[in-house]
């Protein structure tokens, strides 16, 4: 049913990728955004690619990317675009970055496409038909057990400024968990729990365009996604609980422990 649109937002992806690895290690003009939020030269010009490439084959649709923000709206239809997600690994040649497109059809997510340009691994899922990289079948893990779980997370650009609740959810993790892993970019971080590799993501002070594409992929790969009270996630929630589902709980319940400060 979406055949179109994913070929369009994998070709977009892909794309943007070869501009993100031309640019890498390059040290591209880089500004902020805020004190610890970073744009580059390198998120535009990938931006660029990708409004572009959605345009020219659906000119009425709305696209809402990071850089530029919301186009006109003039379909119930939304591409939600990450173009280089992981700007600050970027800037500082660590490679853990990616480009993440999601299409939203009347405030439902029914595609999603991660591109990690430097491991080649491209992310995909469209609505009911299960989650894939490069081409092959993924699912989540099998890990029943906070104990044995590896998880990831990431802090919020206003950390500087209210670390506190951050700091009380980290520790209360790693306190439970067999290890925890920061690399940086929400969208892989949430592929890596579809694909099995991690168990279990949080983070909080997200955007939609952070989550939007990784949110679906997790989902059809048999993942469970909330907000830190539990709530079915949405991408405009700002607070987010991903897992292979059988550390769920576990997970929502060291985020409710107020008393590890």
């Amino acid at each position: 049913m979406w055949n179109k649109e994913a070929e369009t937002a994998g070709k977009a992806a892909r794309e943007a990728g070869k501009i993100l690895l031309d640019l890498f290690g390059k040290n591209p003009a880089t500004r902020k955004k805020g004190e610890i939020d970073l744009v580059t030269d390198a998120d535009v010009r990938s931006e660029e690619t990708i409004v572009h490439t959605i345009r020219h084959r659906f000119p009425r649709d709305t696209i809402l990317a990071e850089e530029s923000g919301q186009s006109h709206r003039l379909s119930e239809r939304m591409w939600i675009v990450d173009p280089l997600d992981g700007t600050t690994n970027f800037a500082h040649s660590f490679p853990f970055f990616a480009v993440s497109i999601g299409l939203e059809v009347e405030g439902e997510i029914v595609l999603g496409v991660v591109f990690n340009p430097v491991l080649r691994e491209y992310y995909e899922a469209v609505r009911g038909e299960g989650a894939y990289l490069n081409g092959k079948r993924i699912a989540v893990s099998s890990v029943a057990t906070l104990q044995d779980s590896l998880l990831a997370t990431g802090f919020p650009y206003t950390i500087h400024e209210n670390s506190d609740t951050v700091l009380r959810n980290f520790r209360n993790m790693i306190t439970r968990a067999q290890g925890i892993r920061r690399p940086g970019a929400a969208s892989l971080d949430l592929c890596l729990v579809a694909a099995g590799v991690f168990d279990g993501f949080w983070e909080e002070g997200l955007k939609p365009w952070d989550t939007a594409a990784g949110a679906i992929i997790l989902k059809e790969a048999g993942g469970k996604l909330t907000t830190y009270d539990g709530k079915p996630f949405a991408p405009r929630h700002e607070t987010i609980v991903a897992s292979n589902s059988l550390i769920h709980e576990p997970m929502l319940a060291a985020l409710r422990d107020q008393d590890a400060f």
